[in-house]
């Protein structure tokens, strides 16, 4: 998928502005403490994904014939 396909569609969502911010204002200091705060989110994103998979999978067998 083309980014700018998807950030077209969503102008004001906080993801789209963060991608598309300029970077150039910023030390190397900043961009590593933007670096590791996004890399902090990621692996939160990728836990909660991890939950939702486990999730639905007990609910599956709960309910499976």
């Amino acid at each position: 998928m083309d980014l700018d396909e998807l950030f077209a569609k969503k102008p004001g969502d906080p993801l789209t502005q963060l991608c598309t911010e300029d970077l150039d204002p910023l030390s190397v200091e900043e961009l590593e403490t933007r670096i590791a705060a996004l890399e902090g989110e990621i692996q939160r994103v990728r836990a909660k994904i991890d939950g939702a998979v486990s999730h639905r999978k007990a609910a599956d067998e709960m309910f499976k014939r």
